[in-house]
């Protein structure tokens, strides 16, 4: 079975790969939880991530954007001391600014869902890379996310944060058109 390059790199990569990336998610929880998580993942690998996540998730509630915007200035000291989640103090207040300001879009738009799927029309951009090299890093899509979350008191979230959370979200079909999961998204 063919895959996406990046995915043979372990086996909790390959498990992403072929159950979750890519596949377009309309959630509100599960979207913050990407958008958070990708970046906490800047500068760092997506395995580390991804070998935190359950944690992540049991300490911010499973993303539960209501009690992670409640979170008190003494719950992100905790959580800096914790080694089950990357201890970085603006990836960390990050996820609490992240949380309210996710708040204020679903007040205003309705859903994070909504929002964050308007960048593409509210449907997946279906790319046929042939090779790895060929994926950009950021798109003026991408750019143009960053920006406008940027203005709306979003963290975390420059193109290419932005355009890795296109990806895992099934915003833009990113697979490798040789990979089996490429036609998988595509039929949704």
């Amino acid at each position: 079975m063919k895959r996406c390059r990046w995915a043979e790199n372990s086996a909790i990569e390959r498990d992403y790969h072929d159950t979750e990336w890519g596949t377009p998610l309309h959630d509100d929880r599960m979207l913050f939880e990407f958008l958070c998580l990708e970046g906490a993942q800047a500068g760092l690998s997506w395995r580390t991530v991804l070998e935190k996540r359950a944690h992540y998730r049991e300490v911010y509630r499973d993303f539960d954007i209501a009690h992670v915007a409640a979170m008190s200035d003494r719950d992100l000291e905790r959580l800096l001391r914790d080694p089950g989640i990357i201890r970085n103090r603006l990836k960390v207040n990050a996820m609490r600014e992240n949380a309210r300001a996710a708040l204020r879009v679903i007040d205003e738009e309705g859903s994070l869902d909504r929002y964050l799927w308007s960048f593409v029309d509210g449907e997946p951009v279906r790319n046929r890379w042939r090779q790895h090299s060929d994926v950009p890093a950021s798109t003026p899509v991408s750019e143009h996310m960053s920006k406008t979350l940027k203005k709306r008191g979003f963290r975390f979230v420059g193109p290419t944060i932005c355009y890795a959370f296109m990806q895992a979200t099934g915003m833009v079909n990113d697979h490798l058109a040789g990979c089996f999961r490429h036609a998988q998204v595509a039929e949704g």
